[in-house]
Formats: structure tokens, C-alpha cells, sequence
């Protein structure tokens, strides 16, 4: 196992009943790196996530996040070891203020840690570690120019700034790798263009390695460096966005004969 590579998977796979959903997967992730896992719909691409996010046990394989191997471990084991994803159903705390959103995701850091008899008696310390909360989510939400935005309901936001949100609560729990489900569906051409921006600005301020599965293949070409394509489970293609739009077999997939 080379430490060059911040995730790597090794023939990962799982079955459901005797089907397998996913077989083989090979993926090799470079630190910093920008890479597109996409393919049809059916393909096995979030089943994938949920494999490296814990959500789902391999039935077959391995995968390693920056040298260990996660492979078996739960789910709160592997966001604390530094995975984060969002989804492709945005997933927010509805009745929360934004705010309070990417404060949940600060929980899992030591330099916020407040133990529960200090919270329940309200001492000093519950109220010096809740203000250092605040302010870092407030530093958070800006990236994504939500801070205005900070003390409405999630469930208030537009369509495109909740997925932004979702984004920052994922970045909250200090991930070495980001998982970015669909992250421009439902957008349209500005918010889009707009959200390839600040992706790449994550990518540079936080050192951040980032994987993620969309559809639309403009944004996956003007992010990606590397691709893998999928198909019923499979690998079908590794390699450069620019060949992988071109071969044959990929556009069959995507397409039909």
C-alpha cells in the first residue's frame, strides 16, 4: 500500500443477495487532487460512497484514506479519521438556523470539545467553547457567502444555497477527503459556474482532496483532472475527462448504441 494516494480502493465490492451492486473497484485519489467519479444512472456510483463512508460493509475488497485502512469501520470512525460527504438528497437539520447547521459538524473536534457536566451546569467553559464554535462556522458560511444568511431556518434557504450549506457542515468536521454527491444538480448555469469556483477554492485553502459524482459533464470536465466511469458495477474507464468524453464505449454507456 503506497502512501502517495489519499484514497485507495482495492478490488472493492459489495453483493445484496447474491447481486453484485459493485465489483472491482481500483481507485487511486492523489493528495489535492480533483477527481470525477462518474457514469449512468444505476451505475453504482453512491453505493461506492456509501462503502468508503461507512455506511455499507465490502463484501469484497479494501479502501485507505491516506495509508490506513478504514475498510469495516463505523461510520462516525471514518468522519473522524477525515472523510465527509454530502448527498444526493440534501440532508439538513430543516429546523435549525444555518448557523447551528455547520456548528454540528464542529462536535467532532477536540478544540471545541466541552464535556456534558460543563454544558449542563452552563460554566464558563460551555459558553467560551459555543462562541469559538460560532465564530468558526461564521468564517464557513462566508466562503459560501452565507453569513448574512446565518440566523434563518435551513429550511428557508433557495435550492442552490442549501446545497452550499451542506458543503460547509461537511467541511466543518475538518476532512481530509470530501465527497461531493451531485453537488450542481438542480442549479442553473451561474450557480453552477459559481460552485466550480468555490470548489477549487476549497481544493487550494484546505489542502482539500476532493471526489465527486455528477451528471453534468461540463462541470465534471472543467474540475477534473481524472476520472473513473462506471457501468452496471463496473470500472468501464480510468483516466484523463477529455478522452473519457470521446471513447466509444463510454458514450454507449451514456448514450446507447
Amino acid at each position: 500500500m503506497s502512501e502517495k494516494y489519499m484514497l485507495e480502493t482495492q478490488d472493492l465490492g459489495i453483493s445484496f443477495g447474491g447481486l453484485k451492486a459493485v465489483q472491482g473497484i481500483d481507485l487511486k485519489i492523489r493528495k489535492n487532487q480533483l477527481y470525477g467519479l462518474i457514469g449512468p444512472n444505476g451505475a453504482g456510483k453512491t453505493t461506492i460512497f456509501n462503502l468508503i463512508t461507512g455506511v455499507y460493509t465490502p463484501t469484497t475488497g479494501r479502501f485507505f484514506l491516506d495509508g490506513e485502512d478504514l475498510t469495516g469501520k463505523k461510520q462516525e470512525v471514518i468522519n473522524h479519521k477525515g472523510i465527509a460527504r454530502t448527498f444526493q438528497n440534501i440532508r439538513l437539520f430543516n429546523n435549525m438556523t444555518v448557523v447551528s447547521n455547520v456548528m454540528v459538524g464542529l462536535h467532532n473536534q477536540k478544540e471545541f470539545a466541552c464535556s456534558p457536566f460543563a454544558s449542563m451546569l452552563r460554566l464558563p467553559v460551555h459558553f467560551e467553547s459555543e462562541t469559538k464554535m460560532r465564530d468558526r462556522a461564521k468564517e464557513l458560511l462566508s466562503i459560501f457567502g452565507l453569513e448574512d444568511e446565518r440566523n434563518n431556518l435551513a429550511c428557508n434557504l433557495p435550492y442552490g444555497k442549501q446545497r452550499k450549506l451542506e458543503i460547509a457542515r461537511a467541511l466543518a468536521t475538518n476532512p481530509k477527503l470530501l465527497l461531493l454527491d451531485e453537488p450542481a444538480a438542480g442549479m442553473n448555469p451561474n450557480e453552477t459556474e459559481e460552485l466550480m469556483n468555490t470548489v477549487r477554492f476549497i481544493r487550494d485553502k484546505f489542502d482539500m482532496t476532493i471526489l465527486l459524482i455528477e451528471h453534468d459533464l461540463k462541470f465534471v470536465s472543467g474540475l477534473c483532472d481524472e476520472v473513473t466511469v462506471l457501468n452496471f458495477g463496473t470500472s468501464l474507464y480510468h483516466g484523463e475527462v477529455e478522452k473519457a468524453l470521446h471513447d466509444p464505449e463510454v458514450v454507449k454507456a451514456y448514450i446507447g448504441k
